[in-house]
């Protein structure tokens, strides 16, 4: 008999509405810090947050993940109140203009989590699968969303002096097995899984994630590729973040025929050009969707 933790689930339940994962969607990120890694302090009024989140929507969006809290290498560390007190605004903004929008929190705990989805967000992104706070599962859990685990060790201010792995891609699955257990057994039942490009890992293991990103399909669940104007491209290429639209795009093509399920993305519009031009190229390789309860 095949092991539930193995079965193939390519939806999400989100709110009474089925989230079609058999062909790759887009997940649009808004940031609302003043010191994220390329697009740090550009939504902070209420109307630079509605005509962002418009835009996204309009290009092809079927997702926004809002997030209070910089996790790139070296950010600030804030507290909790000052988190929820950049996120609720921009929620409340979206849902304003947008009522029928999906949106995610980008948030590492359980309290933000909390107060987001009170307010009408519809899933959990969070960067360390439950690690930072031991309350998020039982959280996520109880607030019965769906929930997106990423793979990472330590903290966004610690992460990159942990990088070393005997075995990478068997030390990411090892992880996820663990964790998806976890949550299972909590009762949370609709999960992705993000393998966390940059998040404790160098350039060269990035590639290697990449590369080898259809090992993740072991674990029979979505899978959100976060490659948008990373470090690993743009140090690469010896350009800026600002710079890295181009190269993105050409790792978000290598994503696709690796399985990934959601690109998370800064520029929407494109990574959608790149999704349809990559369904023209694979035309029957639909994935079977699971419309589990």
């Amino acid at each position: 008999m095949q092991s539930k933790l193995f079965s193939t689930n390519y939806s999400l339940q989100v709110q009474g509405r089925l989230l079609d994962l058999s062909q790759p969607v887009v997940m649009g990120i808004l940031n609302v810090t003043p010191d994220s890694f390329y697009d740090g302090n550009l939504y902070g009024r209420k109307d630079q947050i509605q005509e962002q989140a418009g835009k996204m929507l309009q290009e092809g969006a079927a997702i926004i993940d809002i997030g209070g809290y910089s996790s790139r290498p070296g950010a600030l560390h804030i507290a909790e109140e000052e988190e929820i007190s950049r996120v609720m605004p921009a929620i409340e903004a979206v849902l304003e203009r947008y009522p029928d929008a999906i949106l995610s929190v980008d948030t590492f705990r359980s309290g933000v989590a909390r107060a987001a989805v009170q307010a009408g967000v519809s899933m959990v992104n969070d960067i360390s699968a439950g690690t930072l706070d031991e309350r998020m599962a039982e959280t996520v859990a109880s607030l019965k969303v769906p929930y997106l685990a990423m793979h990472m060790r330590g903290t966004p201010q610690s992460m990159q002096q942990e990088s070393h792995y005997d075995d990478l891609i068997g030390e990411i699955i090892a992880y996820f097995h663990e964790r998806l257990a976890r949550f299972q057994s909590l009762g949370i039942r609709d999960i992705a899984i993000d393998p966390g490009f940059g998040f404790a890992k160098t350039i060269h293991q990035n590639y290697e994630l990449l590369k080898n990103l259809q090992e993740l399909q072991l674990l029979g669940r979505p899978v959100v590729a976060g490659l948008s104007r990373k470090s690993m491209i743009w140090k690469t290429l010896g350009v800026t973040a600002a710079q890295a639209l181009n190269g993105t795009t050409a790792l978000h093509m290598v994503a696709l025929g690796k399985g990934a399920n959601i690109l998370r993305v800064h520029d929407v519009l494109q990574a959608c050009d790149c999704i349809r031009l990559w369904q023209h190229l694979h035309p029957f390789q639909q994935k079977q969707v699971s419309h589990e309860a």
